[in-house]
């Protein structure tokens, strides 16, 4: 592609070195794009946009410090137009949902970088929005569901770390029936069977996280 256009400046944020090398050979193979700054976690990326405002920023989901999504949260507050494409391993439904309500304007897996990176760079830039059609389609699967609120998913997060309802109680300083009215819930929202089944739905769709 000519570059007679406006180059597209670009930040990237992974925690891994070899992903960002990677992503950069990619953009300095783009005459119409520029790699401008780097950052390995959310906070930094914060910091790294604050300086720099990048047309494109590229975010890692998973990254210590400060992950993706709080990160995307906290750049768009700050930058209402920043254009954000999220770039991760995981394909679960529930995940790409909270990047997009979170404002990220594009959801990638990395497995489909080479194939997928510059054009969905170049229709971000233009203004459009791009996800990858397996988790479109899965998020539409979905849509209808009921979301678990931040009390259930803390529950469910402390049954998948292996505590029973009387420890998850004690750890959340609330009552062991109000643990079991949380999980009987998710149960019902997440159409599972038992606390496993729970436990296997929830992972596979990003809705939490060990």
């Amino acid at each position: 592609m000519s570059s007679s256009g406006p180059i597209i400046r670009i930040l990237v944020v992974d925690d891994h070195p070899v992903l960002r090398e990677g992503l950069s050979a990619m953009i300095a193979g783009q005459s119409d794009m520029a790699l401008i700054a780097e950052a390995e976690n959310g906070e930094q990326a914060l910091r790294a946009f604050r300086e720099h405002q990048p047309d494109i920023t590229l975010m890692d989901v998973r990254m210590p410090t400060m992950g993706g999504i709080d990160a995307i949260t906290a750049i768009r507050t700050e930058f209402p137009t920043a254009r954000i494409i999220v770039l991760t391993t995981y394909e679960g439904d529930a995940q790409a949902l909270r990047a997009i309500k979170a404002g990220a304007s594009g959801y990638l897996l990395k497995s489909m970088l080479r194939k997928e990176l510059v054009e969905t760079i170049r229709s971000v830039h233009a203004g459009r929005r791009r996800i990858a059609a397996d988790i479109a389609s899965e998020m539409a699967e979905h849509v209808a569901d009921d979301e678990l609120t931040a009390r259930e998913r803390d529950v469910l997060s402390y049954v998948a770390a292996g505590n029973a309802n009387k420890e998850v109680a004690a750890r959340m300083g609330i009552s062991e029936e109000t643990v079991k009215t949380h999980m009987k819930n998710v149960l019902t929202k997440l159409g599972a069977r038992d606390r496993t089944h729970a436990v296997v739905v929830a992972l596979k769709r990003g809705i939490i996280d060990i």
